[in-house]
């Protein structure tokens, strides 16, 4: 049994001013196993948890109630459905008076169990009343008992999670509550020899406390403490009472509610430390023999108190997993890095878009090397406003100081950084390997967020002549001609549309097009010359050295965009005079288009 379906109407962010139940204003499909929800701040992962827990509850037994804030603007009404599938015999009987049924084609009819809560505002008096949680097929909605509800309940941690309370012992302790659930405790021989236990060591307190020798106590402190205590209490009682010392109440509840869960060879512990003792704690919870609901637990930013090196221990063991269902958020980069892409569920633009293979553009081996190549610095992609992709390091360290330049200039509103946009390295041409993850299956859709690709035309204006190793500059035709054919090909291999963009620099290289640059060029040339002083030595040119080097591949590429953009600072320069330089004007657009 698992969730596998979240359906909201005008719930917090995810909703519209009219309500139109046919349409609801967010679907969310999940996976039987792991669900990680990621997205930037205030994209709407958190909505979706407290969704979940609204309708179902909690195994800590929170205290959850509608809002106006979980109202979508002015709306009067929200509505909540949820629908689990893959129900066992065992599961399917606590829920027999609401099931539903559907047939695809010649197949067997399979089970469903659909969940739905309601919540209305009167939009005078803004009284919030919210219906009981129904479940049952179309308009035929039944009321939930509380029995039935009990098996819904899921486990719940909290994004700053109290870990060292949460382990304390006290009678409503968490420990407790997972302890005394475990099936170990359901057995009548475990539950014996505990009380058994704590019942002799009452004894031995009584005995400590009344004098008697029956266990051998020489100790008579003890006796006079309870002498003077009994003083006082009949001197204050009508009734001739007595005090009795004991450690706890002999039943199993209370006898758990005294343990504490630490470490063995840890003093003091930090918080990373005790929060991952606390997951495993929930986690023996969950994947006890004897549970009999859905295994479905909610964490909320898994990364909470952990260093990266621990992120990647605990959310690799969460992914072994089996018959357990997680949905987690987080702002992780790190993790995010390390999920499998078709278990992500990206929240942006007021709608969730999974990434698994029935949704993306992403073909089989788009999954193998990204599962390879998207490290913790290009999983950035998933938590920025805008992306630009770029084939090396040279426009990665050029490109935000440019972005400042234009700001600078009045060319547009907000840098790089300002922006919310994240460059991307990928330090190839394979670009479709990332931009397929933006774009959907289904009518050419993609998610709205604007990428722009850079990349050169590899058209080069010099080449070495095969036999005699010189120097040769092709002609304007060839030129022209390698170029059309650059420009066709690419535009045929990369699937674009309005929200992803091809730049293409028309020069050689990213190098080239500086070298070519009005309003670049000088300073990039200094550069060069500052980096390779001896550059020059064997060419009657800087243009055919710069040349001989590309081909080689040994121009300091890094250093010299480091310099570059550091002495952007001092450059000077109008608008006009950036927009007339055609060798980079696809730097330009391609900034203008993600930092609008």
């Amino acid at each position: 049994m698992y969730l596998s379906e979240i359906k909201l109407w005008n719930f917090r962010k995810y909703g519209r001013n009219d309500f139109d139940i046919s349409v609801p204003n967010l679907t969310v499909p999940l996976h039987p196993g792991m669900n990680v929800l990621v997205g930037e701040n205030d994209s709407g992962k958190t909505a979706i948890i407290d969704a979940i827990k609204l309708v179902l509850k909690t195994q800590s037994y929170e205290w959850l109630r509608v809002t106006d804030d979980d109202f979508y603007n002015e709306s009067d009404r929200l509505r909540i459905e949820l629908l689990f599938e893959d129900l066992t015999d065992d599961e399917a009987k606590n829920f027999i008076e609401w099931l539903c049924y559907k047939k695809q084609g010649n197949q067997p009819a399979v089970i469903y169990l659909r969940v739905v809560f309601e919540a209305r505002r009167n939009p005078k008096t803004k009284k919030i009343t919210t219906t009981d949680i129904r479940a049952g097929e179309g308009s035929a909605l039944y009321l939930l008992t509380s029995e039935a509800r009990e098996y819904l309940k899921v486990t719940y941690l909290k994004p700053l999670r109290d870990a060292e309370n949460e382990l304390m012992p006290g009678k409503y302790s968490r420990l407790s509550n997972i302890l005394l659930a475990h099936e170990v405790f359901t057995k009548e021989e475990t539950h014996e020899n505990f009380i058994n236990h704590l019942q002799e060591f009452n004894l031995f307190v009584d005995n400590f406390f009344s004098g008697n020798d029956e266990m051998q106590i020489s100790d008579t402190e003890g006796a006079a403490i309870k002498e003077q205590l009994d003083e006082y209490l009949q001197s204050f009682c009508f009734n001739d009472e007595k005090a009795r010392f004991s450690m706890s109440e002999t039943t199993l509840k209370s006898i758990l509610g005294k343990l504490q869960l630490s470490l063995e060879k840890t003093q003091n512990p930090g918080l990373g430390t005790l929060n991952r003792l606390y997951m495993a704690a929930e986690l023996l919870n969950l994947q006890r023999k004897n549970w009999d609901g859905v295994k479905l637990g909610l964490i909320e930013e898994l990364e909470a108190h952990l260093h990266p090196q621990a992120q990647l221990k605990v959310i690799e063991k969460l992914q072994r997993l089996k018959d357990v269902q997680l949905i987690l958020t987080t702002h992780s980069p790190n993790l995010a890095s390390k999920i499998n892409l078709k278990n992500i569920i990206l929240c942006a633009n007021n709608t969730c878009y999974p990434m698994g293979h029935e949704f993306t553009k992403l073909s089989d081996d788009n999954y193998c090397f990204l599962q390879t190549f998207l490290d913790v610095t290009k999983a950035n992609l998933f938590f920025a406003k805008g992306l630009i992709f770029v084939e090396g390091w040279s426009e990665q360290v050029f490109l935000p100081s440019f972005a400042k330049l234009l700001k600078k200039l009045g060319m547009i509103k907000k840098d790089i950084t300002q922006a919310g946009v994240s460059i991307i390295n990928i330090q190839s041409i394979g670009f479709f390997n990332y931009t397929h993850i933006f774009q959907r299956k289904s009518n050419n859709e993609s998610i709205p967020i604007p990428i722009a690709v850079i990349t050169d035309s590899d058209v080069k204006y010099y080449e070495k002549d095969k036999d005699t190793a010189e120097i040769r500059i092709k002609t304007d035709i060839e030129i022209e001609q390698a170029l059309s054919e650059k420009m066709t090909k690419l535009t045929k291999k990369y699937d674009t549309n309005n929200n992803i963009r091809l730049f293409v620099t028309k020069e050689w290289t990213f190098e080239y097009a500086l070298y070519k640059s009005t309003v670049f060029g000088n300073l990039f040339e200094k550069t060069v010359k500052k980096v390779h002083p001896r550059i020059t030595s064997d060419s009657s040119s800087f243009e055919e050295a710069l040349a001989q080097k590309l081909l080689s591949d040994s121009l300091n590429k890094r250093k010299i965009a480091y310099l570059l953009a550091s002495g952007l600072d001092n450059v000077f320069c109008s608008e006009n005079e950036l927009k007339n330089d055609t060798a980079i004007q696809n730097f330009i657009e391609a900034v203008q288009f993600v930092c609008k």
